[in-house]
């Protein structure tokens, strides 16, 4: 069964490039964000585990921890890292699951069956410190993944956890932010935005962003 957004991921042991992971003994209180491969040596993949290691300061400021997948084993993840060192010019600072039985593909629903088992295992898991999957995003093949946008939904998702707000369509941080439709008393609102708020229409209420 595929998971859905909201839903308590599965918990696993297996092998990767820093030993044996428990993932919810690794993920511990942090954010996490399982991206998946597969396989090991392909070009796009290449550049994308480079620049996961290159914007590890910018997932430590949000208490996010990176873990890669690929369906080939430690061994050869090794010898990747050597190249994606080389051509990236980025050393690999997060660990790459080894899945070649693909139990986590298969746990993690990574493997479309209508299509090329191996092309499609390229996914990005958001997933929060409750262990509660709150971000999916399937790329096909010959895409690479954007990560800027992934960090923006990270923001996204932790400012609006702690502030009764939303964000629009193209929001980055610092942004204004919608007021969420719930919130009605004029007193309750005064109180959560002391900044002040624009009604723009009676469901949509913009306000400069909360914790700025």
């Amino acid at each position: 069964m595929a998971l859905r957004l909201g839903d308590t991921v599965p918990n696993f042991t297996q092998a990767s490039t820093h030993g044996e992971i428990n993932f919810y003994d690794w993920a511990g209180d942090s954010w996490v964000v399982l991206f998946s491969h597969p396989a090991d040596y392909t070009p796009v993949c290449t550049t994308e585990l480079g620049t996961v290691a290159k914007l590890k300061p910018e997932f430590d400021k949000r208490n996010v921890k990176a873990v890669a997948l690929s369906v080939d084993d430690v061994d050869s993840h090794n010898g990747w890292a050597v190249d994606i060192e080389e051509t990236q010019s980025a050393k690999l600072n997060y660990p790459i699951l080894a899945d070649p039985d693909h139990k986590v593909s298969d746990l993690y629903d990574m493997i479309h069956p209508n299509a090329n088992a191996k092309v499609t295992v390229r996914t990005v898991f958001v997933i929060d410190p409750n262990k509660k999957l709150r971000l999916t995003l399937t790329y096909p093949p010959s895409t690479g993944r954007n990560f800027d946008e992934i960090l923006r939904v990270i923001d996204s998702l932790q400012l609006t956890d702690d502030y009764s707000v939303a964000t629009p369509a193209d929001w980055k941080d610092g942004d204004d932010c919608v007021i969420v439709p719930t919130l009605q008393d004029p007193d309750v609102l005064k109180e959560k935005f002391p900044k002040g708020y624009e009604v723009v229409k009676p469901y949509l209420r913009m306000t400069p962003q909360p914790n700025k």
